[in-house]
């Protein structure tokens, strides 16, 4: 299981990177802020970290949409 995850979340018309406490962005799109988050899991992934960023759906429930090993760097959005 993951044990650092990045949040990615819609805000009206923009979108945020939710990371621990802090918040990243304002992005103008979802692509965006996904190339922003797997760029960062991936560094911590180099360091040994297991990494995950997940998308905030319409139900308000996270997926996860790219993890550190299993997906490319950069993901094919």
């Amino acid at each position: 299981m993951p044990e650092v995850r990045y949040f990615i979340v819609q805000q009206d018309d923009d979108w945020v990177i939710k990371f621990h406490d802090e918040e990243f962005g304002p992005y103008q799109s979802k692509s965006e802020a996904m190339l922003f988050a797997v760029d960062a899991a991936q560094k911590l992934g180099q360091h040994g970290e297991t990494t995950e960023v997940c998308l905030m759906g319409e139900n308000g429930h996270f997926r996860p949409e790219w993890t550190f090993g299993r997906d490319l760097h950069p993901p094919t959005l």
